[in-house]
This record gives C-alpha cells, sequence and structure tokens, in this order.
C-alpha cells in the first residue's frame, strides 16, 4: 500500500513538473498598473491638518493590489492579490487620526493558466487589523498619510510583534475560518488535475503611503512586510514551502480609497458598485 501511495505521489509530482515546465512564463505588466497622476498632480487648497483631519473623517471603499513573485516554482510565479474592504477614518479623545479597516474579499491572479488558488471570504473576513493612529504631512502642496504597520496574526494566537511561529503543532493554531483545519486555508487547482488545500498563518504587515486628491479620493501604494507559513496541506505533493517577494516597484502596489455612504458596508452592497468605483482588476492574460 505504502508504494502504491508512493508511486501515486510520484507520479503526481511528475505531472505538476510537466505543467510547470511547459507553462510559458508570462512577464509583469508594466507598471504602474493604474495611472493616478492626474488627481496626484493637482495641488491641494487644504492648508492645515485640522482641516486634513476633518475632510479625511469618513467611510471609504477599500481596493489593494499587493504583486508577489514566488521563486520555489520552475517557472517563477507571479501573483496579484487583490483586497476589498472597508476603511474609516475618526478622531480619537486626543484628536488624532486613526483608521480602522475590514476587509471583505481577496481575489489572486495567477501567470499560469492552469493553476488558480481561492482565499475564502470568512478566511478574508478573519483578518482584524489594529485600529491606528495615521500621520499626516505636507509636501509640494500635497498631503499625505501614513499607515504604520501594526502586526496582526491571522491562523494562530500570541504576540504579533514577535516572529511568525514555523512550529506545526503549536498549540496556539486556531481556525478562524471554522472548517475544522488548522489556519486558513487556501483552496489549490492544478491543471484541472490536482484539487486541494494548503492550510497557512499569516502575520499581517503591512504599510500605507497615501495621498489625498481634490476629488476626495486617497491613492497610493502598500508596502507589505508579511510572514506566511505552511502548516499542512490535504495532499501531500501541496505540502511544499513557498518564499514569496513582493514587486520592488510602487505602482505594481496599488491602494485606492473613495467615500462611499455609511450605509455601503457589506461584502454583497460593495461587489455591486464595484465598476463604479475602483478600475479593472489587474490580470496577466
Amino acid at each position: 500500500m505504502k508504494r502504491k501511495q508512493f508511486a501515486n505521489y510520484s507520479l503526481l509530482f511528475g505531472i505538476v513538473l510537466i505543467i510547470t515546465a511547459c507553462a510559458k512564463p508570462i512577464p509583469w505588466p508594466a507598471s504602474p498598473l493604474y495611472d493616478f497622476s492626474k488627481y496626484e498632480n493637482e495641488k491641494s487648497s487644504i492648508i492645515s491638518i485640522d482641516s486634513v483631519k476633518k475632510l479625511l473623517q469618513g467611510h471609504y471603499a477599500h481596493y489593494d493590489v499587493v504583486s508577489y513573485e514566488d521563486t520555489t516554482t520552475k517557472t517563477p510565479m507571479l501573483t496579484f492579490i487583490i483586497s476589498y474592504g472597508f476603511s474609516d477614518f475618526y478622531l480619537d479623545d486626543n484628536n488624532d487620526l486613526i483608521l480602522s479597516q475590514r476587509f471583505v474579499r481577496a481575489s489572486h491572479k495567477i501567470n499560469q493558466k492552469m493553476i488558480t488558488s481561492e482565499f475564502s471570504d470568512e478566511s478574508v473576513q478573519a483578518i482584524q487589523p489594529k485600529h491606528q493612529k495615521v500621520e499626516i504631512s505636507e509636501k509640494d502642496g500635497q498631503w499625505h498619510i501614513l499607515r504604520p504597520p501594526t502586526p496582526t496574526l491571522l491562523g494562530i494566537n500570541g504576540d504579533p510583534l514577535q516572529a511568525l511561529s514555523k512550529d506545526r503543532n503549536d498549540p496556539n493554531l486556531t481556525d478562524p475560518d471554522g472548517d475544522g483545519n488548522p489556519g486558513v486555508t487556501v483552496n489549490i487547482n492544478i491543471g484541472k488535475i490536482i484539487k486541494g488545500e494548503i492550510y497557512i498563518t499569516r502575520r499581517e504587515i503591512f504599510t500605507y503611503y497615501l495621498q489625498l486628491n481634490n476629488d476626495g479620493t486617497l491613492t497610493g501604494h502598500v508596502q507589505d512586510d508579511s510572514e506566511q507559513f505552511i502548516v499542512g496541506a490535504s495532499k501531500k505533493i501541496l505540502d511544499q514551502p513557498s518564499n514569496n517577494f513582493q514587486h520592488p516597484s510602487t505602482g505594481m502596489n496599488p491602494i485606492l480609497l473613495v467615500p462611499v455612504s455609511d450605509d455601503i458596508d457589506t461584502l454583497e452592497e460593495l461587489m455591486a458598485i464595484r465598476d463604479e468605483l475602483f478600475p479593472k482588476e489587474p490580470n496577466f492574460f
């Protein structure tokens, strides 16, 4: 039985190697993915930080793209992670401007047609970033907003200021998406031949560099220093380490916040007006 099982895994691994080897490497599209310059080049008429704080308070639809490359595959795998959610700015008792966030959906785009991955809405919604004070500055007549990084754990409890645990038997592992598996689940489909799940934990560490535009939108880029660990998989062949790193161009990692009514606060409501608010998702094909 063990020999048969080993033979099956060897066959599957061979299939993956063939698929990967035959896949033509699709390059990154040109940077930037979106041209926000017509908004960002306009000088602001606001002259004080207090006025900026007053203007920024409110409810925003959130859209960002983070571009990654994984060098562990034979053909480098390039991926867009596209996130949707809501961002809210409010003043606290110290008159500091605070940013709170809630993510509702994320989609993956990969540069190999025969490989797809999917992150459930439940997994995305389990991400709970800390409410964070933002830093406001002015340069060359434009107002900039910095959201500093606030490490947040996903799929495991512990101290988010410490490095992510690499222990698959860590007693602090959790099941935030409620599917009965440790960590959060990523569904993988390779060539419609291999379907399975990967179970991961993450230490989310992201920084937003934003600019306030005259139309009320905020545009900029995301810097992602997150850590990820694979704690298991539904198939042995999928239980492989990965080595993702973010594309260095800021134009490949854009973020856009658009003011919306407070009444729009669910995934369904956001997706219903998605095309009115945001540009098309980037793609490799």
